[in-house]
Order: structure tokens, then sequence, then C-alpha cells
């Protein structure tokens, strides 16, 4: 469901049928299949018989500082799951099992205020102990991206891409590839081995607010009394272009914490003196 106030108690995030995203992926020529549900599983029900799919999900966990962030965790187990789950709200025991279980992870969508507010602090642990980056996402605009290319190059990570899409329309048109890997273990071991490439399209909020509106009508279709909001989807734009100024002004605000133009780059504890010795 939907965690906006209000709107949570009625209207889903994504009313995509796993079946039909692993479908579309395939006819775009993806060769290896994941989906990352909010701190869910539930497409494994439907899609473990293909040899070619591999069960992730997007973690909520809490920063140390406090904050919170979402963290991609790829080719995990049913009792994987459920481990990451108890363990999400203390980021320290979290590292020390996806560590313990060789699993693969990512700092997702770094530049965006998505999960809320950020602090200098965070970025220590994302440098210290994070192996990849989301470095392009298909919702974040092209700054927030380009932003987490720039920090995970800095920091020498590995750099992920995907579509983050909740609606069908930007399915498999941002994605991560491997070059010659044809198998899960093979993608895994290119990833590893920094042969990974990020392809695909940003976000924009023309897409953000179209793909609002594909949300709102699946609702509608779905839940029938739901038809008398109709009068607000005339608001949408304007949401939106609220949530874009500020997914803009949040990426402007840390970029330039992070890196200044385009020759010289400094760390972010380059500007604090908490961060030395690291």
């Amino acid at each position: 469901m939907c965690d906006t106030p209000g709107v949570s108690l009625i209207c889903r995030e994504s009313y995509n049928d796993p079946g039909e995203v692993y479908s579309r992926c395939k006819r775009l020529g993806m060769s290896i299949v994941t989906l990352t549900d909010h701190d869910s599983i539930d497409a494994a029900e439907i899609l473990r018989r293909h040899a070619d799919f591999f069960l992730s999900e997007e973690v909520t966990c809490r920063l140390p500082s406090g904050t919170l962030m979402h963290l991609g965790v790829y080719g995990i187990t049913e009792k994987d799951h459920a481990e990451i789950q108890h363990r999400r709200n203390d980021f320290i025991r979290l590292l020390m099992y996806l560590t313990e279980r060789k699993l693969f992870f990512s700092v997702n969508h770094a530049f965006s205020g998505l999960t809320g507010p950020r602090e200098p602090e965070d970025f220590r642990w994302f440098a210290s102990y994070v192996p990849a980056f989301e470095a392009r996402n298909g919702q974040m605009c092209r700054r927030a991206n380009e932003g987490a290319e720039i920090l995970a190059q800095r920091f020498g990570k590995i750099s992920v891409a995907g579509s983050d899409s909740h609606t069908h329309s930007g399915i498999a048109r941002t994605f991560t590839e491997v070059p010659g890997a044809s198998t899960i273990e093979e993608f895994f071991a290119g990833l590893r081995a920094g042969r990974g490439r990020v392809h695909g399209v940003h976000g924009s909020y023309l897409k953000l607010t179209a793909d609002v509106y594909r949300i709102a009508a699946e609702m509608f279709r779905e839940k029938n009394w739901t038809v008398v909001l109709f009068p607000l989807a005339a608001l949408i734009p304007a949401f939106t272009a609220f949530h874009w100024i500020n997914e803009l002004c949040f990426s402007r605000k840390w970029a330039s914490l992070v890196h200044l133009g385009e020759k010289k780059t400094r760390m972010i504890w380059d500007l604090d003196p908490r961060w030395e010795g690291i």
C-alpha cells in the first residue's frame, strides 16, 4: 500500500501483476529478471518457477543517525527476507547479516528525499560498508542519478541501475547489464568484478505525473466507490510538481556537499572534521 497518510488506506503504490511484469521484461529483451518490492517478496510465489528469475527486495532500513534509507538486497531466500526484516531497524546488525551471508546490496537513490532527511554521517556508512550504489534509477531526475554515479566512482563502488517502475510503462527501460553473462551466477560474478554497466532512461516530471494518473486509474478500477474522489485528480500535476521540485532541491543540496564542479570532487568528510582518519 501507498505510505502517504490517508491515501495509504485506499491506494496501492503499484497494481502491477508479477507475472505480467516478468513477461514484459522478457519481451523487451531482458535475459535475467528480478523484482524489488518494498519490504516484500510476495512476487516469488508466481515467479520462482522461472530459472532466469532471482528474488530481491528493497529494504526500508534505519541508519545509526536515525534517518531512513532504501537498501536494495539481491539474490535472497525467504529465510533471508525474514531475517532482513527482523534487523532492518538496526543498520549495524543488518550489515553484519548481509556481510555474513555474502549478499549483494546497494544504496538506492542516495540523492532522493523519498525516505526523508539525510545526515552527513549517513554517507560515511555508505562509503565504508555498502558495496554498490544505484547509479541510475528510472524514476529519479538526471541530477540525482548523476550525483549517485559520481559518488559511486569516488567511493570505488559498483554501479547498478533499475527502473523503479510502479506501472508497466517504465518496466525494463532502465537496467543493469553485465556483458557476456548468461546465468544468474555469471551476472553476480560480473557485477562483483566491476563489469556491470548501467543503461536506460532517467525519470522526469511528466513521466512521474503520468504514472500517478495510471495508479489512480487502477485504484478507481479496483475500488469502484473511490470514483467519488475523481475531482481530486485535477490536483495530481500540482502534487507531483511539488514532489519533483523537492527532489531537485534535495539532490542539489547533497550533491554540492559531495562534489564541486566537474574537475574537482570533495568527499563529504573533507567538509567535516569528524571524518578525519576514515
